[in-house]
């Protein structure tokens, strides 16, 4: 069916064309003049079934192409008129119908029906169009606005707020071609009147000229075809206004027109028992027939007795009245759980960096969280929950602190007007010193203006809204393990479900709990590990789980299974990796203390080998970072769970992975090995 629209569309619409020029059969124009009359019924019918215009965003094309056709059936029946005399069936019907014996009577009901189509409908319709188009396109945005807002605060998601943004650009541009295709309406009526004009005259013309018609005569036969004529034009030019109208009038409800006018027409008793009192009333004035207005009366009063009138509610004073008991009993327990609820992240700002978060004063932080979100869910598979924002007017000026699970996990600043240089060369230019938030390096709060001079000195200059979004970044990275709850693992194990529904039941709840499957993928991030390819892992651990479940058991199974995918974040560009080996005779040393307690397995060294191990990875690893490298510290499975344990204590940024686990399509480059004495390099 589908496929047959495409085809017959542009068909249709050649055949009108050839229209114009090709002449017609008085059967076939018959048969055309049914199906123009149908169709335009059937377009008034559906615009009075839809319930809200963009139901109907074909309207204004086919708006087009109805009076194309129109035009055209006009064009082939006056071709018949002055050449034969006849035009078919149909037009001499509606003329003769029209005209009836009086031949003045008819022309005036077909001048009426003129003047209803072109000065009221048509008009009205343009008009009610145009201004439609303008409001809307006014409105316009407002409504973006509204979206973004709602979307920043959580209330609708990205695939909604795409959905609305597209439904507000097709109402502005359905409004924009209802105003164009009303002008064609107009343009229709003016030419209908036009042809009919040329049929009367014309034809009484060649009646008398050419065919040797009295006067009397040629009127006669050509007012009738030219009535009739006029009426099959004007009749669907009608119906099309009538749709117009009621496409830029229809405003948005629940329902079909129909249906809203007996609910809302009928939505009253006394309205309607006023309206059939007063039928009966007007019985009383002399000389007025008794029995129709009686009729009326009896009508409206027999409906109004069966109305069950419903009650309005209103909306805002109910809602005014269920809030009014917690504003007046500040200490129910509701009120006291509303305030306890605590937000995993949240950022608070103070007053004068509010520009940062406005979306009408530029500020675009708000949309760097969200990108962030998204960058934290594709580096390292945790969706972190919505970062509630909100400015505190007892920060001091230019502050802002993230928040973690209620507890203030990081602060800094933002002083408004200013950017951010970072580098070591800085003395010649004006502004606050400082440190960057994420890394500690030098830097200078400078005026914004002189961005380009910071440039030229070597600095690298970061806005205000990426300072604060790279300071969000590394707080979410340092604490992603304290960042994944319970829902959050239940929702990944649901998404993993619903791809791999045989993983997910093997694994869960028969060999692992919930709660397990959350303290291994803690354990995972905590060591910079990305949970994203949650089947390996979850295969890993179906397979562990059924011979142990200890915790750092687990952990090492889903890190083997991952296996080069932990060491390829910390490849360079360049397919070099650049690690950090541990002496053998030390390694075996550290084998050796292995201890399995409580929370894991631990190195029980005594002090004087652990301040060796932590003297000889600093220095290494500050030696490496000098050179501008990130290096890995590479040991023995067996050993690397205690050891990872250790070094996130006393050297967090030194990440340990297994030789399993290294990439074998990377350069691997040593920078150093670690003695329990001195550090080799």
């Amino acid at each position: 069916m589908r496929g047959l629209g495409k085809a017959a569309v542009p068909i249709g619409v050649v055949s009108i064309v050839l229209m114009l020029v090709v002449p017609l059969p008085a059967v076939l124009l018959d048969l055309l003049i049914a199906a123009n009359i149908t169709g335009s019924l059937l377009i008034l019918l559906v615009s009075m079934q839809i319930r809200r215009p963009l139901d109907f965003a074909v309207f204004p094309s086919l708006v087009l192409v109805a009076t194309l056709l129109r035009l055209a059936l006009n064009v082939s029946s006056t071709r018949l008129v002055l050449t034969d005399g006849y035009a078919g069936h149909v037009i001499e019907a509606f003329g003769d119908f029209v005209i009836g014996g009086s031949l003045i009577v008819g022309l005036v009901i077909f001048v009426i029906l003129t003047i209803i189509q072109f000065v009221v409908i048509t008009n009205g319709a343009g008009r009610v169009a145009e201004v439609g188009a303008r409001f809307t396109l006014d409105a316009m945005p407002g409504k973006q606005m509204a979206i973004d807002a709602d979307l920043n605060a959580g209330l609708i998601t990205q695939a909604q707020a795409r959905k609305r943004r597209q439904e507000v650009t097709a109402e502005a541009d359905f409004y924009g071609s209802m105003d164009g295709a009303s002008k064609f309406v107009k343009g229709d009526a003016i030419a209908a009147i036009i042809v009919t004009l040329i049929n009367l005259i014309g034809g009484f013309a060649i009646g008398m000229m050419q065919r040797g018609m009295s006067p009397g005569e040629a009127i006669t036969t050509y007012s009738l075809l030219s009535v009739g004529d006029g009426l099959v034009s004007q009749i669907p030019a009608l119906l099309i206004s009538t749709a117009t109208g009621l496409i830029v009038t229809r405003s948005a409800t629940e329902g079909d027109m129909g249906g809203d006018l007996l609910a809302q027409l009928g939505r009253r008793k006394l309205p309607l028992r006023i309206a059939g009192g007063a039928s009966v009333a007007l019985c009383l004035i002399p000389g007025l027939p008794k029995l129709p207005f009686l009729l009326a009366g009896a009508v409206f009063l027999f409906f109004a007795s069966r109305i069950v009138e419903v009650p309005d509610v209103d909306d805002d004073a109910e809602d005014a009245a269920q809030a009014e008991p917690e504003e007046v009993q500040p200490d129910s327990p509701e009120a006291i759980v509303d305030r306890m609820r605590v937000d995993p992240l949240e950022l608070e700002v103070a007053f004068d960096l509010v520009d940062l978060v406005d979306p009408s004063r530029g500020g675009d932080l708000l949309d760097r969280v969200k990108a962030l979100r998204r960058k934290v869910a594709m580096d390292s598979g945790l969706v972190i929950p919505l970062v509630r924002t909100r400015d505190n007017l007892d920060l001091p000026a230019s502050q802002y602190v993230i928040w973690l699970n209620g507890v203030p996990a990081a602060k800094g600043s933002s002083p408004a007007g200013t950017v951010l240089a970072i580098g070591d060369h800085l003395d010649g230019l004006p502004g606050k010193p400082t440190r960057e938030p994420v890394f500690g390096l030098a830097a200078k709060w400078v005026p914004a203006e002189l961005q380009r001079q910071a440039e030229m000195a070597g600095a690298t200059v970061v806005d205000r809204s990426s300072v604060v979004t790279t300071h969000l970044a590394e707080v979410v990275r340092l604490n992603a393990a304290a960042l994944l709850g319970r829902e959050d693992v239940k929702m990944l194990v649901e998404m993993v479900r619903r791809t791999n529904p045989i993983v997910v039941e093997e694994l869960t709840p028969t060999l692992l709990t919930l709660g397990e499957v959350q303290r291994v993928l803690q354990a995972l991030l905590e060591e910079g590990v990305s949970i994203r390819d949650l089947v390996r892992i979850f295969e890993a651990l179906s397979l562990r789980a059924k011979t142990s479940t200890d915790l750092d058991g687990l952990v090492e199974a889903a890190r083997a299974a991952l296996g080069s995918a932990i060491s390829h974040p910390y490849v360079t560009p360049d397919e070099r990796l650049h690690v950090m080996t541990l002496d053998p005779v030390f390694e075996q040393r550290l084998l050796e203390s292995v201890r399995q307690g409580d929370g894991g397995q631990v190195l029980a060294l005594d002090g004087a080998g652990v301040d060796a191990l932590v003297r000889n990875c600093t220095d290494i690893l500050e030696d490496a970072e000098a050179m501008s490298l990130s290096p890995v510290l590479v040991c023995s499975p067996q050993v690397r769970a205690a050891l990872a344990r250790l070094m996130r204590q006393v050297l967090p940024r030194l990440s340990v992975i297994a030789y399993t686990e290294v990439t074998r399509t990377a350069n691997i480059e040593t920078v150093g090995v670690v003695t329990g004495a001195f550090a080799v390099r």
